[in-house]
Formats: C-alpha cells, structure tokens, sequence
C-alpha cells in the first residue's frame, strides 16, 4: 500500500510539472541540455560555495528572484544598473537592501565562458534562489529554464513590490493579481523564515501605530521590547525574522502565532479570519508547507516570463545588450 501511495504521488508531481510545461511554451526543464549541459552544476555549485562562506545569502538570493518576478516578471530586470538617464530597479528604496549580485556575476562569467550566449540571467536568477532553499535546509524543487532577460528596469516600477504596512486583505489582493491564491501567498510569505529585517521596515509598529493605539497591539509585550531593542540602535538595526535566521522550517509560523512577527505585513497573517488557519496549518504541519512552498515558487518563476524576440540573453547581466 505504501508503495502504491509512493507511484500515485509521483505521478500527480509528473502532472503537474507537465501542466506548468504546457502553459508556457519554450520553457523546459532540460532546455539547455544541447547548448549548456552544465549550467544547473556551475549555478548549484558556485552559489553553494558563497553559501558556505555567507549563509545569509541564502535569504538574500530568494528575495532578489521575489523581487525580480514581481515587476515586470521574471526578466533579471532587478540585475541591471542605473545609467545616467535611466533610474532602475535595484535603486529603489525598497531594493537598496538586496545582496549577492555578486553570486550572480560570478555565474554569469564562468557560463559565458563555458557557452557563450546560451544562459539567461532570468535563469540564473530563478536557479540560485531554488539551490538557496535547498541549501538552506528547504525542499528541493527544479524548475524548467528558457527564460529571457528583460530590456526594461525603472525605478518607479518597483510600487508594485509588496509593501511592508500591508494588511492581509491588500497582501491577498496584490498576489492575486499576479494569478496567486491566498494559500500560495501565505506560503510564499514563509520565505521570511530566512534573513532579517531592518528598524525601518517596522519601526511604525512600535509608536505612533493609528488613532486608537501608540504601539501595535498584536505584538506580544515581550516581543516589543525586543524590536524596541533593535531599533535602539538605528533605522538600519537588523532584526532575525524568526529565531532560526538560516535555516529554512516552519519557525515562522510558529513566531506568527505567538505574535512574534516582526513585519506587520507578516504578524497580520495571524489576525485575518482568511490566512490565520493556513498559519496555523503550516505551523503543526512543515512537510505541508514544504510541499506547498515548492509549489508557489514554481508558478512564481513563470510569472510573465519573455521568450524569443520578447527578451535577449545578456552578455553582462547588468546591462542590456
């Protein structure tokens, strides 16, 4: 029986990896089989090497490929610099905290020198996060590749990021207008089981909150004083998001119900009738929430991909050809 059970969740993974494959053409999980074989291991391998020097890019590099697929898809468009006539994404106020572009380089170089021209740095980018969950401690999930890097990146653009201050009614909105359920974005949210926060992303929670209340009273009163703590020390304090900072688990939800969250964005999961039992599904289950996570990222990576004559493969990902 329980290998028939094994054969029937293999099968429903197949199905489902074969619908994604149907719904975007061009994209394949072995697309660059003839033109660069080696690129999954020159990904999985630099980025575990940076890894093991700086777990804490672990973090970093999931949130650069959320960042990169909430504008303008998944295009590499968070890559690319700023020119003296154009202002782009990665100068944001909401993206001057992203790290590892480095990384990014580093794999872009050895691939171009491998087979030139072949490797998109949407790729790239979409890889590296998915090598950082697992390295992480996360589940382990592929995703099919042909992406297309995008020719456009401007810093106003980057209002559609979600927002901190967001309550779960707008979070739920936002995501849904990229196609996501409120399961999928509660599930996406728990990438925050990795990295920090600054003072600045929830410094507002901690006085002054609304008409009614100076401090956030979904805050536990123990918790306050620890994020008081943090912003003694200025806007750019840093704050763990859950008490296990690299290591990819379930911590998170568990913080959420504690009313522990640092972000409002994340503690309002808890208080909203609509995602407070997904929270608490996902805080006693954390091979549901694995296995619902692989899943929301997988249909992240496919958010408005650019294929052919829609996108370019760069030469240098910080800079359009």
């Amino acid at each position: 029986m329980a290998t028939s059970n094994l054969v029937l969740v293999i099968m429903l993974m197949n199905i489902l990896v074969s619908g994604w494959r149907i719904g975007v053409d061009g994209l394949s999980m072995d697309y660059y089989l003839m033109t660069c074989p080696f690129a999954d291991g020159v990904v999985r391998n630099t980025v575990n090497r940076a890894l093991q020097s700086d777990p804490t890019l672990a973090a970093a590099l999931i949130r650069m490929h959320f960042h990169d697929c909430f504008i303008q898809g998944c295009d590499a468009s968070i890559l690319i610099d700023s020119t003296k006539d154009n202002t782009a994404e990665k100068d944001s106020p909401a993206n001057l905290s992203l790290r590892g572009y480095e990384i990014i380089d580093d794999v872009k170089e050895q691939l171009e020198e491998q087979c030139p021209g072949a490797v998109s740095c949407a790729d790239i980018v979409a890889m590296a996060a998915t090598t950082a969950v697992f390295f992480a401690g996360g589940p382990y999930y592929d995703i099919p590749k042909g992406r297309k890097d995008g020719r456009r990146s401007r810093i106003e653009d980057t209002i559609n990021l979600p927002a901190p201050s967001l309550n779960a009614s707008e979070l739920i909105r936002m995501f849904g207008q990229h196609g996501f359920t409120a399961q999928e974005m509660v599930a996406l949210s728990g990438a925050h089981t990795l990295g920090v926060a600054r003072c600045s992303s929830f410094k507002q929670r901690l006085s002054n909150f609304d008409s009614t209340h100076d401090v956030d009273p979904t805050i536990d009163t123990q918790f306050l004083k620890t994020l008081s703590k943090t912003c003694s020390a200025g806007d750019n304090a840093e704050q763990p998001l859950d008490t296990t900072r690299n290591i990819f688990d379930s911590d998170y939800y568990n913080q959420l119900q504690r009313k522990a969250g640092v972000l409002f964005s994340d503690q309002t999961l808890f208080v909203s009738p609509r995602t407070k039992p997904i929270v608490n599904g996902y805080a006693f289950n954390q091979a549901m929430f694995f296995v619902d996570f692989q899943q929301a990222m997988l249909k992240m990576s496919w958010l408005d991909v650019k294929e052919g004559p829609k996108g370019e493969v760069r030469a240098n990902c910080r800079k359009i050809n």
